[in-house]
């Protein structure tokens, strides 16, 4: 008889440091997002300024990247493996309902500030990937919203359903930090011709952004690598061993 080669697991992380790390680190990137925004930038105003301008990045990166995460991990914390998953869903579509508003205010901000300042939309890489992860987002939700709430919505197309929400889901927050990286990178370039100090030369600027950036990419990893992990998935076998139909309670 041949040896059955042993399946390879993914090493087993504690959910708590791991919850504290990512909490701790969207309150970060948050922070220095507004940081930079009020400290470099200019400040805030909703008149079309370039001020105007500086509501893009916080709205985006609260939006798109934080909330859009957080509202990933939901179905991954413990306690949301017992019961009905009907509560779960809710807040997992609310949360995504919060980021996809701030998403479009963050659009609202960059494309009300281009058109006063006569500045063309969509000319750069940065915007053709930030738009389509907001066109994708917002199909997601619409998708996720009568697929999984909607009480009838066959449980078959749910079940067939599923993993492609699931892959869209990460598709989406992969163009999100995308979209970010290259647009901090995008808005240093733009800063750097009318500086002093060359973005070559890494002024503190560039050093903050830049650390932002990563840190953004941290936290996008992060939260793929929660998704990734088995052990975190809410199982479809109830405490018997008896496989559950596919999402009842949305019934």
């Amino acid at each position: 008889m041949g040896v059955r080669p042993s399946s390879i697991e993914m090493p087993t992380i504690p959910f708590l440091p791991y919850s504290i790390l990512v909490g701790n680190l969207s309150i970060l990137c948050l922070g220095l997002t507004v940081y930079w925004s009020q400290h470099w930038l200019g400040g805030f105003a909703w008149d079309g300024s370039r001020k105007m301008f500086n509501w893009h990045p916080v709205l985006m990166v609260t939006g798109m990247v934080i909330l859009y995460g957080i509202a990933a991990l939901v179905y991954r914390l413990p306690f949301s493996h017992m019961g009905s998953k009907l509560p779960w869903k809710v807040l997992h579509a609310t949360l995504a309902l919060i980021a996809f508003i701030s998403a479009i205010l963050g659009l609202e901000a960059v494309f009300k500030f281009h058109n006063v300042q006569k500045i063309p939309n969509m000319y750069s890489l940065h915007s053709w990937i930030g738009l389509t992860a907001v066109l994708l987002f917002s199909c997601q939700w619409l998708m996720g919203f009568a697929s999984f709430l909607l009480p009838w919505m066959p449980i078959w197309f749910r079940a067939l359903y599923k993993p492609v929400h699931v892959f869209f889901g990460s598709v989406i927050l992969v163009l999100s930090i995308a979209s970010c990286i290259s647009g901090i990178n995008e808005k240093l370039f733009m800063r750097s011709k009318n500086s002093t100090t060359p973005y070559s030369k890494l002024p503190a600027e560039a050093w903050f952004a830049n650390f932002l950036g990563m840190l953004i990419l941290v936290f996008g990893l992060l939260v793929l690598l929660g998704l990734a992990i088995p052990g975190w998935k809410r199982s479809d076998v109830n405490s018997q061993g008896i496989r559950q139909p596919l999402l009842p309670e949305a019934r």
